[in-house]
């Protein structure tokens, strides 16, 4: 899912400065608008939820696209875990100059109900000045305009220095065959000398009233992790209350959690975007914003900062907070097990196996069984490896969204950013490869409605995000070198 909000703290000062230029299209071929807008018709009109969709119908119709186009077939292959889940891999062949890099972007969509919305969900509609559908702005706009940029480079002749591999998977809304996890899991072959990745379910352009505001990316992203807290006695009746109960030795294990939060830490890209946020605070939040990024860091304003807001925390610590509670059999009977669930959000460079043992530290008690569950609820080994650690982007890569943002949404700050939820840059990114959520696609601030009721794109956005789209790609392969 692609999140949003760093433009709305960069507003006041884009519009205060006039700095801030209207979205322009330079040089963008009529052919070329018409295609994508027909990619994206044809995809928004293929349901791919899970219930009653199928990946594998929008995989197979954006491969045959693929091959009209004069790409071979064997560079267009179907693979996944079931007739339903099927990934699209589409490999543009290039010099191999340098080493290949891997395009990642989903196919499935949300749950949507046609009652609920004022046009088909699962039908393009267009109507003042926007597209209606489900999958508008997540993000079957992207998954068109990587099809569409792919068809264009092959007409114009053009050859990357560099095999590019464009991912269209499952799973990643909802679902047990989550394309990049299962791609990464059992396909390594194709990951083998990979670059870097570009996950197109992250970052974006921030507008407001339809003008841009800023130009995110992806640098880093938090890993999600799920611990399962136990407690058992024999139980009994309640009249005859025993010390040995499950419900206050949780309750008990979960606040001693809640009291002792993860130790601060600022790592490179939060230094980054902090940098560019502070301009925008009051005297007061400037100061204690300049004295943590400090080198050393001031400690005091690390805290005072990270108690200034949820959001603010998240950016500079692991987080765990206890998400569900299950206990007891009736009312009038000792509990014979109590159960809560605590998810983890885990800073860059931490495996969830640190973080349990963490957990485990502070909970202190050996009643407690703690387990590491995975989606699914598949409960084991925590993992010991770690998410890469933040880092600043590779060079070509930040130079190449420098190219596309100069020419498309000039004078609209480019602002790194740390993923606090989760995406499918996840599984990339444990497997060691640099990963960057990169879209230029622009959605306004106070319109998103991925996952929501009568989810839209403006119309202008998305031959905005084609041309941005292909600039950078084209800034990664050579032509900008």
């Amino acid at each position: 899912m692609r999140r949003r909000g760093f433009g709305f703290y960069v507003a006041v000062l884009c519009f205060a400065a006039g700095s801030c230029a209207a979205a322009t299209t330079p040089s963008l071929p009529a052919e070329d608008s018409q295609l994508v807008y027909k990619l994206f018709k044809q995809l928004i009109e293929i349901n791919t939820t899970h219930s009653v969709g199928s990946v594998t119908v929008a995989a197979q119709a954006m491969r045959q696209q693929l091959l009209d186009a004069g790409f071979p077939s064997a560079d267009l292959v179907l693979a996944g875990p079931r007739e339903s889940k099927q990934n699209l891999i589409a490999r543009f062949r290039g010099t191999g100059k340098e080493r290949p890099v891997v395009i990642l972007s989903h196919l499935d969509v949300v749950e949507a109900q046609p009652s609920e919305w004022t046009t088909d969900p699962f039908q393009l509609v267009e109507k003042d000045g926007y597209y209606y559908g489900r999958g508008t702005q997540d993000i079957k706009e992207n998954d068109a305009i990587a099809v569409e940029t792919f068809i264009r480079m092959r007409r114009e002749g053009y050859q990357p220095d560099r095999d590019l591999i464009l991912m269209l998977t499952a799973d990643e809304e909802a679902g047990p065959d989550n394309g990049a996890a299962w791609l990464v899991q059992q396909r390594p072959d194709l990951f083998h000398d990979v670059e870097f990745v570009v996950n197109l379910d992250a970052g974006g352009v921030d507008l407001q009233a339809g003008q841009p505001i800023s130009v995110t990316y992806e640098a880093a992203e938090k890993t999600y992790a799920d611990f399962e807290l136990t407690a058992h006695d024999a139980g009994g009746h309640s009249s005859l209350p025993r010390a040995e109960n499950p419900i206050v030795r949780i309750s008990s294990a979960l606040f001693r959690l809640q009291a002792a939060p993860f130790p601060l830490e600022l790592n490179a890209v939060v230094r980054g975007f902090l940098t560019l946020e502070a301009p925008q605070y009051d005297a007061n939040m400037q100061a204690l914003v300049h004295a943590a990024l400090a080198s050393p860091s001031d400690p005091t304003a690390l805290a005072k900062l990270a108690a200034g807001s949820p959001f603010m925390n998240a950016l500079l610590r692991t987080t765990c907070t206890p998400t569900r509670f299950d206990a007891g059999q009736a009312n009038n009977a000792l509990p014979e097990l109590a159960q809560a669930n605590v998810n983890c959000r885990i800073l860059p460079g931490h495996s969830p196996l640190e973080v349990e043992q963490q957990i485990a530290s502070v909970v202190n008690d050996r009643q407690v069984a703690i387990q590491y569950c995975s989606s699914g609820r598949k409960c084991g080994a925590a993992p010991s490896s770690a998410v890469l650690p933040a880092a600043a982007p590779l060079p070509i890569v930040l130079d190449a969204l420098r190219g596309a943002s100069a020419q498309l949404y000039s004078g609209a700050p480019l602002v790194p950013e740390m993923e606090t939820g989760a995406s499918d840059s996840v599984y990339t990114l444990r497997a060691g490869i640099p990963s960057y959520g990169i879209s230029g696609v622009g959605i306004d601030e106070d319109d998103i409605r991925a996952h929501g009721k009568d989810e839209r794109l403006r119309v202008s956005s998305l031959d905005q995000g084609l041309q941005f789209f292909y600039l950078f790609l084209r800034g990664i392969t050579g032509s900008a070198r």
